[in-house]
């Protein structure tokens, strides 16, 4: 297997746990109490997280050419 392929396996799973994440948060802010405050912030940032890390294989994948 090589390199682009883990990378673009790697996004696949990434992007899953993202719209998993997200379905996740959606359901806790329909609760709305204090507990489930902290845990959708902590929710929220690991999603920030996540989305940085597809950012940066797809960076990888697809590199800005300057010329």
């Amino acid at each position: 297997m090589d390199s682009n392929t883990k990378i673009e396996r790697q996004i696949k799973e990434l992007i899953a746990e993202h719209k998993l994440l997200h379905e996740q948060i959606e359901g806790l802010e329909l609760k709305n109490n204090a507990f489930e405050i902290l845990n959708i912030k902590r929710l929220k940032k690991r999603k920030l997280i996540i989305k940085d890390k597809i950012s940066y294989l797809e960076s990888l994948l697809h590199p800005d050419i300057i010329a």
